[in-house]
């Protein structure tokens, strides 16, 4: 199996695959590497290892070599130029008068190209607008439509919750989210309430429904008859954060108790 190693480009972003060729890297090295867009920096973010054949895009691209302190100051200025090509590009847009927003962009370390990033409601026809920029920008300009979701990590926020977002803090891929997730999950279905800052269901929906699936696995169902110290009753809701039950005794109101309080009648 051939080895590699895996680069990331972006502090949060997929994780490709390399040649790592003759040099030693270690995880959080920084090194040059070669693309189909040209030389770019990375860093290491899985050491070397074996993979199958079956899980790489062959033939693979090389490392270079690591990364040098001249390296990253020629890294910073790309940053600052990518910076001043979204500027262009906002004034470019205007004048063409198009339906789109720039959300991000980054230049090649080599400097031959620079990648634009934006979004639009519908497609757009921009062929115009690449060769104003191209030649503004003196350089070859690559535009590319994300969605709201890559949006929202390419810029970060907070969440409802107070937290940085997850897809700009761990999360590596966009797997799909169902409303159903969040009825399993016994959330109110009010759409700002489940719906993030990109507009789209909640990410974390889909991380935690495994949890609650496993949890309420543990817990007596609901509509159950169970014994507890209270006496007999009937199960009406499940709190799986909680571990515990709401239990219906006689006419009352239902009483909560600790799940490994409560035992399921049988027979």
């Amino acid at each position: 199996m051939p080895l590699v190693v895996g680069v990331r480009f972006r502090d949060r972003g997929k994780i490709y695959y390399f040649d790592p060729q003759d040099i030693q890297v270690n995880v959080g090295d920084r090194v040059l590497v070669e693309t189909v867009r040209g030389i770019e920096m990375g860093h290491i973010a899985m050491g070397a290892k074996d993979v199958p054949e079956s899980k790489l895009v062959l033939p693979l691209k090389r490392v270079l070599r690591v990364a040098t302190p001249e390296d990253a100051v020629a890294e910073e200025a790309g940053k600052k130029k990518a910076q001043e090509a979204i500027a262009v590009a906002k004034t470019k847009i205007d004048d063409h008068n198009l339906e789109m927003h720039v959300v991000d962009a980054e230049y090649t370390f080599d400097g031959s190209r620079v990648v634009l990033y934006f979004t639009a409601d519908g497609r757009v026809d921009f062929r115009e607008l690449v060769k104003d920029l191209a030649s503004a920008l003196r350089t070859r300009v690559e535009l590319r439509q994300i969605g709201v979701r890559d949006q929202a990590k390419l810029t970060g926020g907070i969440g409802p919750c107070g937290r940085a977002l997850c897809c700009s803090s761990f999360l590596n891929d966009f797997l799909p989210v169902s409303i159903k997730m969040a009825k399993d999950q016994n959330l109110s279905l009010n759409p700002t309430k489940i719906s993030g800052t990109c507009g789209r269901l909640l990410c974390c929906l889909r991380f935690e429904c495994e949890h609650y699936e496993a949890t309420k696995n543990m817990l007596p169902s609901v509509g159950s008859i169970v014994i507890t110290s209270e006496g007999e009753g009937k199960v009406t809701a499940q709190n799986p954060i909680k571990g515990t039950v709401s239990v219906q005794l006689g006419e009352g109101k239902p009483i909560e108790f600790p799940a490994e309080e409560v035992e399921e009648k049988t027979g």
